[in-house]
């Protein structure tokens, strides 16, 4: 018998993924979870939470408003003869509506939907195939597909980003260690710390804006490679499914632009997987720590207790994210992988399938990340503790004598590392440094450097001061530093950019939307043979 706590131990997952698993049946689910990565039961069978496609956004749908446009725009401009155009119409909507039923067929190729197509209205409407091909057809449905996953993974990025910005604002006094080499290396606050991961997120959202600007553009009406002797209206196409405009090469459309825009994607996805990573990773060298600063806060799936070790609380979200981040990884350079040394057009990095469940796992990902960032907890006197705990205010010294007192910054370097010597070899706090060892330490040290004797220019007060993390963090005068002029600057810049970002995806989203409204507004004008 293996019980849920062992199961998620041994799936490395939160115990609640299992909690209705007993017996063999659990050990069975456990091999196999492991085996297929990313997947979940669902009571009768493994999904895979990352690949399944949004009903009725699937590349049956998007067959199906290619259909629509092409009727629409060959019958308005005198390609398809107005008199059988509504009879098309109505079968087209027979195989959509059947394609609607719980389990109607909804093929996602060019040559198994055209025999529906045929069956509900005839040989006839073969003639919607006028210049058309399966190759920008399907590199339009491709394209389509990608477009709407990525405006949910700016959707999903957006809020971790509204997230990072509201911890920055409500811990932009809370005075953390930040660590350089797996190390503690100086104070800073919190909000500062965050504000930099925002920055990089902020580049993330940019680099996505980039690419979708480039996949936001129509491959239909290409043909295969070189365009058609038909004279199809390209840009009233581009415009019925919501496109920003046309690809302009026609040999590009399905040759290379098909191709690229997968690897471009997943290059996004992999440094948002990256930062997403970074963090995660700086969160669990608190885990290792007997009495951490930073914690998830326990319930709702955040932590598990372990099924051996009552004392333990695995962080489950944590690893979920690091798991999900490695899984976005992955795919996204496959993307390149499966591009590498293949002739233009080959099929190889086009699949569907592969860059949708990229798009969508890096979605999961971000919302992932974003329950750890609402979970985190920060405890700001032992983070401070921590902080005096140990010499990471010691730079200031060096700094200090310097700035105010023009000696070398490698001599005062030298003294304070001093200063940590003695320190540590004594087991004494940086609060309770003697200020007389200082000025003896002071001396040795610049007779070690064979610099001339002097006393040691800094009076107590500024020394005690130099150790003060807070104050520390406070004088930085630098711009983009934790002062709390910078920091007041940094987050309402960052407020913009935000609301900024909301506005580009609404925008987006609403401009498809419209789009299709009008188009199935003006098909269903012919299937009803409205004027």
């Amino acid at each position: 018998m293996v019980d849920a706590a062992t199961a998620a131990d041994h799936a490395n997952l939160p115990a609640h993924f299992f909690a209705d698993a007993k017996g063999t049946d659990m050990q069975i689910r456990t091999a196999l979870l492991a085996l297929l990565g990313g997947a979940f039961w669902s009571g009768t069978a493994f999904v895979s939470a990352s690949a399944q496609t949004a009903p009725g956004k699937d590349s049956f749908y998007w067959l199906g408003e290619i259909n629509k446009a092409s009727l629409v725009i060959n019958t308005s401009e005198g390609l398809l003869d107005p008199t059988i155009a509504p009879r098309i119409a109505k079968g087209l909507e027979a195989v959509l509506k059947a394609g609607d039923e719980p389990n109607g067929k909804r093929p996602g190729l060019v040559i198994t939907f055209e025999p529906l197509l045929i069956e509900a209205a005839g040989v006839e409407a073969t003639l919607l195939h006028a210049g058309r091909s399966s190759q920008d057809m399907l590199s339009t449905v491709r394209s389509a597909m990608q477009r709407d996953e990525f405006l949910n993974i700016a959707q999903e990025l957006h809020a971790v980003m509204q997230t990072v910005h509201r911890l920055a604002e409500q811990h932009r006094e809370t005075i953390v260690p930040n660590y350089t080499n797996g190390v503690a290396a100086q104070p800073n606050s919190y909000g500062h710390y965050l504000l930099g991961h925002l920055a990089g997120l902020r580049r993330d959202m940019e680099r996505l804006r980039q690419a979708y600007a480039r996949l936001d553009v129509s491959p239909m009406g290409t043909t295969v490679l070189n365009g058609t002797g038909w004279p199809l209206n390209r840009n009233r196409m581009a415009q019925y499914l919501g496109y920003a405009g046309k690809v302009d090469n026609a040999y590009d459309a399905a040759q290379i632009l098909a191709a690229e825009m997968p690897i471009e994607l997943g290059a996004v996805c992999t440094s948002i997987a990256i930062h997403a990573g970074a963090f995660v990773q700086d969160v669990m060298t608190q885990y290792a720590q007997p009495r951490p600063w930073i914690l998830l806060r326990e319930g709702d799936g955040n932590t598990y207790v372990s099924s051996a070790m009552p004392q333990k609380r695995n962080p489950g979200i944590l690893n979920e994210t690091r798991r999900e981040a490695s899984r976005v990884l992955s795919l996204g350079m496959g993307r390149a992988i499966a591009a590498h040394n293949i002739p233009p057009g080959m099929n190889d990095p086009k699949d569907f399938r592969e860059n949708v469940e990229l798009l969508q796992t890096t979605a999961g990902m971000l919302r992932t990340w974003n329950r750890v960032l609402k979970a985190l907890v920060v405890d700001p006197n032992r983070a401070l503790e921590e902080l005096n705990s140990d010499w990471t205010a010691s730079q200031e010294i060096a700094d200090l004598l310097m700035r105010k007192y023009k000696l070398p910054f490698r001599v005062g370097h030298h003294f304070a590392s001093n200063i940590v010597d003695y320190g540590k070899s004594k087991n004494i706090r940086p609060s309770e440094f003697p200020y007389s060892e200082a000025v003896r330490i002071y001396k040795e040290t610049l007779h070690e450097m064979r610099v001339p004797d002097a006393a040691l220019p800094m009076t107590e007060s500024e020394f005690r001061s130099s150790l003060n993390p807070a104050a520390i963090v406070n004088s930085r005068a630098t711009s983009g530093g934790p002062h709390p002029a910078e920091m007041a600057r940094m987050i309402a810049e960052a407020k913009g950019v935000l609301e900024d970002t909301e506005a580009w995806i609404g925008e987006r989203r609403k401009a498809i939307a419209n789009a299709i409204a009008t188009l199935d507004r003006d098909f269903a004008k012919i299937a009803t043979g409205a004027k």
